[in-house]
Formats: C-alpha cells, sequence, structure tokens
C-alpha cells in the first residue's frame, strides 16, 4: 500500500513538474515594454535547437513617426508590431534599421519595404544578406550615420568585429540610450552565445572601444534576454575574456 502511495506521489509531482515547465514554455508572441519616455523594447521569438528564444528590438515614437531598430524573428509577428505600435501611439513606422545580417535582426526587411518604411543597414551587412540569402535593406550606409527622425537625432556606431563582423549598435545622445543588438550580451546570461560568426578576439577590443566611446549611458539593450542596465557593456567583455582564457 505504501508503495502504491509513493508511485502515486511521484506521479504527481512529475505531472506538476510538466505543467510548471509547459507553463514557463508559454508566452505571447510579440511583448512590448516601455524603456523610458518614447522608447520601447519589443520581444519576439525564434527556434533556436527546437526551444523558443527571444530577441530584442526596440522602437522609439518620434514627432514624425515611429524609427525601428532591427525586425521581429517570428514572421508570424512583422504585422501584429505594426499595428501594436499604430494602435497605442497612432503613428506609422518611417524607418527600420537593421544591425547585422542575421535573421533576428534582418528577415522583415523585405516586408517592412513594402509597407512604405524606409529600410537601412550598414553596406557590410548588405553585402552579407545577399551571400547568406537574408532580408536585404533599401538603403545602405557606408559610416557611421547621423540620422535625425522628428524630435530626435541618433547615429549609428560601427565598434569593430564582434557577434559578426558587421555589427552596430546605435546610439541616443539625449536620453543616453545604447541599443547593442547582439553585440551586447545581457546579464541574465553567462553564455556568449552564438558563435558562428563571431570574432571574440576582436570582440574584446571592440566592447572595450565601445565602453570608451560611451562612457555615460542610462541603458543597454541587449540582442537577447531581460536586463537593460548600464552593466551589461562590463559583463559582455567579462564573457569575452572568460571565453578566450578558456581557449587560450
Amino acid at each position: 500500500m505504501k508503495q502504491l502511495q509513493y508511485i502515486g506521489l511521484m506521479f504527481l509531482f512529475a505531472l506538476i513538474f510538466c505543467q510548471i515547465t509547459m507553463a514557463q514554455q508559454k508566452h505571447a508572441p510579440l511583448t512590448i515594454r516601455q524603456l523610458h519616455g518614447d522608447f520601447y523594447v519589443y520581444i519576439t521569438y525564434g527556434n533556436v535547437d527546437g526551444l523558443l528564444y527571444p530577441a530584442n528590438g526596440m522602437y522609439v515614437v518620434t514627432r514624425k513617426g515611429v524609427v525601428l531598430l532591427d525586425t521581429p524573428w517570428d514572421t508570424t509577428q512583422f504585422q501584429p508590431l505594426l499595428d501594436s505600435i499604430q494602435n497605442r501611439h497612432h503613428q506609422k513606422v518611417v524607418l527600420c534599421i537593421a544591425t547585422h545580417f542575421h535573421a533576428d535582426r534582418t528577415i522583415g526587411l523585405p516586408y517592412y519595404a513594402t509597407k512604405g518604411i524606409a529600410t537601412y543597414s550598414s553596406k557590410a551587412t548588405q553585402d552579407f544578406c545577399k551571400a547568406k540569402k537574408e532580408g536585404l535593406a533599401e538603403h545602405v550606409f557606408t559610416k557611421d550615420t547621423v540620422f535625425t527622425v522628428g524630435n530626435y537625432r541618433f547615429q549609428t556606431f560601427y565598434p569593430g568585429e564582434g557577434h559578426s563582423s558587421d555589427n552596430i549598435v546605435v546610439w541616443f545622445p539625449n536620453d543616453q540610450i545604447l541599443y547593442g543588438g547582439c553585440f551586447i550580451k545581457s546579464k541574465e546570461t553567462n553564455n556568449i552565445g552564438n558563435l558562428s560568426d563571431a570574432n571574440v578576439p576582436a570582440w574584446r577590443t571592440s566592447i572595450q572601444k565601445t565602453i570608451r566611446q560611451f562612457p555615460k549611458t542610462a541603458y543597454v539593450i541587449p540582442g537577447h534576454l531581460d536586463g537593460y542596465g548600464t552593466d551589461n557593456l562590463q559583463h559582455t567583455a567579462q564573457l569575452v575574456d572568460n571565453y578566450l582564457k578558456k581557449n587560450e
């Protein structure tokens, strides 16, 4: 009798564990969080080894339309993101900038171009997208570039190779917000992430260059996972150093 009770309890615990695991895996396909003022982080998901993994993008509401940084990873969320922005802010997206060539940044560029949105990437990113058959931007820049949309002025910055050889970051000086894309890792992880196109030795130099370039930041947005604090810069540097020490 006791053995049957034990088996029953074990089955109950296993069932509860499975239910908790399934609940943790359930999430909205699109989440929008206000970061600060007119700045919002949006989160979509992509499939990594059979598991859904979150990707961060950001948008900024200006007086002349919305600026989008990177596209949703989930192809079903291209239009819902536009609809959510329109419903929430009564504004259209007018500009989209991709921060490197991987699909979690670029896959939605062709779709957004069909909606009349000006899509941009660096020339290096466009070249990789052509070679890898990823989504292409309609416009390119060949150097660090300043954009002005409505009441916001911001600039792209190429720090050097890192997560990929074309990765850039985007800086909003008035609000001291650094959008890092996949060049910046979240403090929520101790995993350096996808290194398939990375140059980790160069990343060490590039992240230090970025820290020097932007010594005063209020928010630093990583490409994946939560946590938008300024310590993401030093955390990225530490992850890179740790990886290099283990692989010397």
